[in-house]
């Protein structure tokens, strides 16, 4: 079993570069499927989410190649059967946009229902809806979700709740179908906006990515092309966040500050002081952290993928901040984490009380999703003393190189085996 040792008390400062966006990564490689040709993907980010998608294109009959560290070729032509069984789609929620991708190109798809972190119920019904309006028929037997059509057809689709993962596998299933696909109530995420990017540079024909109304008239035929993923913009939070905790000064590079918005808005109002340029932002701290009020919404509200983080920061502040979590009904599992290092934190339902403490103490921790894991990472190097965190495979599924890249900050962390113990890999 590895785990992080961390030992606290350090300042962050130096810079870092931020690697390729998890979230937009996870959609874009299904997306090749649909293309009639090889694509190559920049930017791609070295995380454990990208290793399962890559070797399930593989599993399936693609040929995939690293040409780079973070640049992959693949060429998805070979795809024997449109099928994603349930050991490879298990370790990944994003596994579902296989979907909308094999639908799309091969009109059937069998994909065993997705694992990943357990953040509460999240159905795939808005999904099956987006589906069944464009003519497919749907099951879900023995675990598998079955979708199947003999044609598919444009339709208007509106969405009861917004979400990303519907609206993203609505787009891959509608991009060849016959006609005019109008999605309401749509996700406006930065990574829905960088799928649309990459399926328009294959020749689909997209519009109002961003926005709450997407227009996906149907082509034949999509070309390969190369394509540069967005920068992640929880990643380049997380160590914004990482920065102001340890009172340091850092600056990220690799970013497009637009998408930080909503998180440099709330740091600001905490205290830490954040200074925009074109592809980067620094982040330092000389003042007191003092409380705010948060409340997770979907983009461009304050996003769930930063929630624990920023929970984390306000352990350390002045006064009593109230977290409002919208969107996952599990995202506090990481609270019983941080009072055993002396965080002040009272939970009723949706609503977060925090006390902050000042200062919190080392502990042994264990990371129960990916970022509850990474919000551990931030709390052991605020921390005075040791931290040791467990379970960080959930970790390395969204962050790539984390322990290099704090340690060119100045952190002391460090991955250790721990002999004797059963290894626990998400792959």
């Amino acid at each position: 079993m590895e785990k992080f040792i961390i030992k606290g008390g350090r300042r962050l400062e130096g810079e870092v570069v931020i690697s390729g966006a998890k979230n937009a990564a996870v959609a874009i490689i299904p997306a090749v499927i649909l293309s009639d040709e090889p694509c190559v993907l920049e930017n791609v980010p070295n995380i454990s989410d990208v290793s399962i998608s890559l070797r399930i294109l593989f599993e399936m009959g693609a040929d995939v190649k690293y040409i780079g560290k973070n640049t992959v070729r693949i060429d998805a032509t070979g795809i024997k059967e449109p099928i994603v069984p349930y050991e490879m789609a298990r370790h990944m929620r994003a596994s579902y946009y296989f979907l909308g991708s094999l639908l799309g190109k091969y009109k059937c798809a069998r994909v065993a229902l997705p694992g990943g972190c357990y953040l509460g119920d999240r159905p795939i019904d808005q999904h099956l809806k987006a589906f069944t309006a464009l003519g497919a028929a749907c099951a879900i037997d023995r675990g598998m979700v079955d979708a199947q059509a003999e044609m598919l057809l444009g339709s208007q689709i509106y969405f009861d709740i917004v979400s990303v993962g519907a609206t993203i596998n609505a787009m891959l299933a509608s991009v060849k179908a016959s006609g005019l696909t109008i999605i309401e109530n749509a996700a406006k995420e930065p990574h829905i906006v960088d799928l649309a990017n990459f399926l328009n540079s294959m020749g689909a024909d997209i519009m109002g990515a961003g926005t709450d109304v997407i227009k996906v008239r149907g082509v034949k035929k999509l070309k390969g092309t190369t394509y540069a993923i967005i920068p992640d913009q929880i990643e380049a939070g997380t160590y914004m966040v990482a920065a102001a905790a340890t009172k340091g000064n850092v600056l990220i590079k690799n970013v497009i500050p637009k998408h930080l918005e909503s998180i440099t808005n709330k740091l600001e109002k905490i205290g830490v002081n954040v200074e925009e340029f074109d592809d980067s932002v620094r982040v330092s701290v000389d003042g007191p952290l003092v409380k705010t009020s948060i409340k997770t919404m979907p983009h461009p509200g304050f996003p769930t993928d930063m929630q624990p983080q920023i929970s984390t920061l306000l352990t350390l502040a002045e006064g009593t901040s109230i977290i409002t979590e919208d969107i996952f009904d599990n995202r506090f599992r990481y609270v019983d984490e941080l009072r055993r290092m002396g965080a002040d934190i009272k939970v009723d339902g949706h609503v977060a009380i925090i006390e902050g403490v000042g200062q919190l103490m080392g502990a042994p921790v264990t990371a129960p999703d990916l970022r509850a894991g990474a919000a551990l990472v931030i709390a052991g190097l605020a921390a005075h003393g040791v931290t040791e965190i467990d379970d960080i495979y959930h970790i390395e599924r969204g962050y790539e190189d984390i322990e290099e890249k704090l340690r060119a900050l100045g952190a002391d962390i460090v991955k250790k085996n721990i002999p004797g113990a059963a290894v626990r890999k998400a792959l």
